[in-house]
């Protein structure tokens, strides 16, 4: 197959520019250590703390810990508060169907008041604000001018989390510094910011076209990346670089349960969906019992459902069961491997690339 004639990819902003065009894509929840942070940065490759889910004090001590082991160029992503309003009745019918699930994890599920919040978001905004990273970026909606202008005299380059042409166009009127063009087959959530769509069924090739097309920002690429020939679709399609999460789940530096990790080369599992059973949000996971039992009855309800199925994923991690946890994978999570991370990057350059800018 003859590679498409390539488009010309705009400069990344500094210090973005002196990375290798693989990066490695913040992943909340557990699997983005300070120490894959590290051992990305010290191989040429940008990576992120993921901010999401943790407190400010947390975040705060991840980033020191980045920091005092010499690493210059790293960044920090955020969940943008982006409330998906749900009515106390539907997060209780949504609850009470997931009975069964927790008979069947030996769980005593207690009775789940509906529960909102907004990611400890004005606090983190305050840490970064007094100690800058490199790169703040973001994900699941846009911040205000104020947040956006407060980070950047703070002297971080702001990168933002788009699914399309119009949320680009959005992005850039506020004045970020480049966006990342999240495609279809990523696995984990959709950075979509309509509450209640889903992410377009468009290869990532041809809508990283569409944004560049949309604006004059650099981008980034992100989005079932698991080969070296996705690496050069992408960046001949204008992408400045990619981004990469479900490629280095496995590796050793991923803080991954071992659960997810063997997930994800279990044979069982043969199909990945988009689902908000999990977290009221779509987000892409392998097809195991949880999505199943209740995908159809999930409805567009975060942070609310995520805050409901939390206990119920945690039982399933202290029971070893991989059907009732949220195995966030993209659609290509059958390349990901248990390397050490500087070899899994390393291995999706394309020759020319591996020296590095």
């Amino acid at each position: 197959m003859q590679s498409p004639a390539p488009t010309s990819s705009r400069p990344l902003p500094a210090p973005l520019d002196r990375s290798k065009p693989v990066w490695v894509a913040p992943m909340a929840g557990g699997p983005s250590t300070p120490r894959l942070v590290i051992a990305a940065a010290r191989a040429g490759h940008f990576a992120q703390l993921a901010a999401g889910y943790t407190s400010a004090e947390a975040m705060t001590r991840e980033v020191r810990e980045v920091r005092a082991a010499g690493t210059e160029l790293f960044g920090v992503n955020l969940f943008v508060p982006n409330v998906h309003p749900i009515t106390a009745e539907a997060n209780e019918v949504y609850a009470r169907s997931l009975a069964p699930t927790a008979a069947r994890l030996h769980h005593e599920a207690a009775p789940v008041a509906l529960r909102e919040d907004d990611d400890a978001w004005d606090a983190k905004i305050a840490a970064l604000v007094a100690e800058p990273v490199p790169v703040v970026s973001f994900t699941f909606g846009l911040p205000s001018a104020a947040v956006l202008e407060a980070l950047r005299r703070a002297g971080s380059v702001l990168v933002q989390t788009v699914t399309s042409s119009q949320e680009a166009r959005r992005a850039e009127a506020a004045g970020v510094d480049a966006v990342l063009v999240q495609g279809f087959a990523a696995g984990g959530h959709s950075g979509v910011w309509d509450a209640d769509a889903s992410p377009a069924d468009v290869p990532l090739p041809q809508l990283v076209e569409e944004v560049a097309g949309a604006v004059s920002l650099p981008l980034v690429a992100a989005g079932g990346i698991a080969s070296s020939r996705d690496v050069e679709l992408a960046l001949a399609a204008g992408a400045s670089a990619v981004t990469v999460g479900t490629a280095v789940l496995r590796t050793p530096e991923s803080g991954a349960s071992d659960l997810h990790k063997n997930a994800l080369a279990d044979p069982q599992y043969t199909s990945t969906t988009h689902t908000r059973a999990f977290t009221g949000r779509p987000a892409r996971a392998l097809v195991n019992r949880f999505v199943l039992d209740h995908d159809k009855a999930a409805p567009s309800g975060y942070p609310a459902l995520h805050h409901l199925t939390r206990p119920l994923r945690a039982a399933a991690v202290a029971a070893n069961d991989s059907s009732a946890l949220n195995l966030w994978a993209g659609e290509q999570w059958r390349h990901a491997t248990s390397a050490p991370v500087a070899e899994v990057l390393g291995a999706l350059l394309s020759a020319g690339e591996r020296m590095g800018p």
